[in-house]
Parts: structure tokens; C-alpha cells; sequence
């Protein structure tokens, strides 16, 4: 499973754009259609757990696993 900083440089490698930071990291990207992805980075330095990293690639990322692994 990745890590919450495997996210962070895929989020940063593929044009998303860091927008807040508190205790999380916040970043947003714009889909050419108009579409905003949004998704939220723990500080953390632990993995992903199974059951989250599928919804965060699925609904906020909107990428499958081997195209995540290629940005990271």
C-alpha cells in the first residue's frame, strides 16, 4: 500500500495544486471539462489502508493504481 507521502508526490507530479495546509494537506486540480478533483493528505508518515487508498483513487483521484505508480 502507498504511504500519505506517495500521494502528496503524485499529486505534485501530476499538476495538482496545493491550496490550504492545516494539519492536512489540501489539494485541488481542473479537469479540462470543468470537473474539480479534490482530495486531503494526512501529515502522517504511515500506508494508506486498503479499503481508504480504493476510495481515494476511485472518487478523488479518479486514476487507477498503475498509473498512480508511474507519477510516483
Amino acid at each position: 500500500m502507498p504511504k500519505w507521502s506517495d500521494l502528496k508526490r503524485y499529486c505534485e507530479k501530476d499538476g495538482w495544486e496545493l491550496y490550504k495546509r492545516t494539519d492536512h494537506f489540501f489539494y485541488r486540480k481542473w479537469l479540462s471539462d470543468g470537473t474539480l478533483l479534490r482530495t486531503k493528505i494526512s501529515m502522517g508518515t504511515g500506508e494508506i489502508k486498503g479499503h481508504l487508498w480504493k476510495e481515494i483513487l476511485k472518487k478523488q483521484l479518479r486514476t487507477t493504481d498503475e498509473e498512480f505508480n508511474r507519477k510516483i
